[in-house]
């Protein structure tokens, strides 16, 4: 069960939001993906491409999905 908190919007109005653990697994996809690219490459700067590949790895996947 999801546990609920009260966020301000405004100082007038109150609504309730949810807790969500997207970014918890966005992060863990970036990890992975970066020791995905980084174990494939074979010289420094391919390693570096490969950690920002990782930050961008979301794009790449909607990209193939939808192409």
């Amino acid at each position: 069960m999801r546990k609920k908190f009260w966020c301000e919007h405004s100082k007038k109005e109150k609504r309730m939001s949810y807790c969500a653990c997207g970014g918890g697994a966005y992060f863990l996809g970036i990890i992975g993906a970066a020791v995905y690219y980084i174990q494939q490459s074979s010289t420094f700067w391919q390693g570096i491409v490969g950690v920002l590949k990782a930050l961008v790895w979301p794009a790449f996947l909607v990209y193939k999905l939808l192409g």
